[in-house]
């Protein structure tokens, strides 16, 4: 059996380090309370251990002197060791921390301590934010440096729910847009609203930064002015437009956007990689026949899989196993490729996904769209029509 390892100052330290990172600490020298004693046992030298080794004993409690700095840091109890065979020795058997000025110096937090208790004054008897800053103090500390803009950020927030204003509306002396986005999920938590971007202003009833469908039509079509085939509206109003294309192509890449053909009465719109919910979001397109063309690997697939979850009757285009394996000499390698189940896949994208989750054409292969040779762009193109 192996010899019971000593307590050392470090055991100390830690059990005083706990009290600090539960908030224990913090919340009570905030609050004026009582400082809550820490009374720590510590494992020692017993009678037959002394008598084994009486210097690594006096070294052990020496070692434990210097760290309580003369009760500065913590106070020893001590106690006797020893009997009959061996004179009794006094060693210390308890470590006891009872003030808050002890355990400070102990963990070099005299200085936050003092923040902490600035900011929770600050925060306002009984104001949400002092509440929050109560049930997080180690949060609160961290955010010490912009406390008082945070401050500022939950009144001004807070008086501006339901106004459908922009965040940079509600800027002002002590008080920025990119703060508030920066602090967002501590004043989201101090105001009892969602943390997340959208939800936020949601919540508050704000106006979220508007998002944009770009997409090519032909010259003339659906009323709009002539000279007019390429169009970035805001994704609101242009599904307000109600427009009835009798096909909508979804091409990931922005280049092979721009250079697709626009079919007779139909539109391009640009997917924008994993953004593809805008396009794909817009109501008239439930109505349309849609065709998506992304990159053949597995990200691909997952948007693939993403614009069916708004638009069902979406066919791929060039999204197949002979497309990628005619052009293997243009293979690239997927940084960081995906194996999540994509259930809205037919059997044959299943089956060429899973080829390609399991590397069964070589590690992470990738066939990005813009890499496709264009006469067999143009060869799928007169297929699809």
């Amino acid at each position: 059996m192996s010899a019971k390892r000593w307590s050392t100052p470090t055991d100390v330290v830690a059990a005083v380090r706990r009290r600090w990172n539960d908030g224990t600490l913090l919340c009570a020298y905030a609050a004026d309370a009582p400082f809550p004693e820490i009374d720590l046992p510590l494992s020692g030298p017993t009678a037959r251990t002394l008598g084994d080794d009486v210097e690594r004993a006096r070294e052990w409690a020496a070692a434990l002197e210097r760290a309580a700095r003369g009760g500065r840091a913590f106070e020893l109890v001590t106690g006797t060791v020893g009997g009959r065979e061996i004179a009794r020795t006094r060693l210390p058997v308890r470590a006891r921390v009872v003030s808050y000025a002890q355990a400070f110096a102990l963990l070099g937090t005299a200085a936050d301590s003092e923040r902490y208790r600035s900011l929770v004054e600050e925060a306002g008897a009984g104001s949400r934010a002092q509440q929050w800053a109560l049930e997080h103090p180690l949060r609160a500390l961290a955010v010490a440096d912009d406390w008082a803009a945070i401050l500022v950020a939950v009144a001004r927030l807070d008086s501006a729910r339901g106004s459908g204003a922009f965040l940079r509306q509600l800027g002002g002396p002590g008080v920025h847009t990119k703060l508030i986005e920066s602090r967002r999920a501590v004043i989201g938590a101090i105001l009892g609203v969602t943390t997340s971007a959208n939800g936020f202003l949601d919540d508050l009833g704000l106006a979220p930064k508007p998002t944009f469908v770009r997409l090519r039509i032909c010259d003339g079509a659906f009323g709009f002015p002539a000279g007019l085939t390429d169009l970035s509206l805001r994704t609101g109003e242009l599904d307000r437009l109600d427009l009835a294309p009798e096909r909508a192509l979804i091409i990931e890449n922005e280049v092979t956007f721009l250079s697709m053909p626009v079919p007779p009465g139909g539109v391009v719109l640009w997917g924008k990689g994993y953004d593809v919910h805008e396009p794909a979001s817009l109501g008239w397109l439930r109505r349309t026949p849609v065709s998506y063309w992304g990159d053949l690997d597995t990200h691909g697939f997952a948007i693939l899989n993403r614009v069916r979850t708004h638009l069902p009757q979406t066919t791929s285009l060039l999204m197949d196993r002979g497309t990628l394996l005619t052009h293997e000499d243009r293979w690239g390698r997927e940084p960081a490729p995906i194996t999540a189940a994509l259930p809205t896949l037919t059997d044959a994208e299943s089956a060429l996904y899973e080829d390609l989750v399991t590397d069964r054409f070589g590690a992470a292969v990738r066939l990005e769209q813009e890499l496709i040779d264009w006469k067999w762009v143009d060869a799928a193109l007169v297929v699809e029509q």
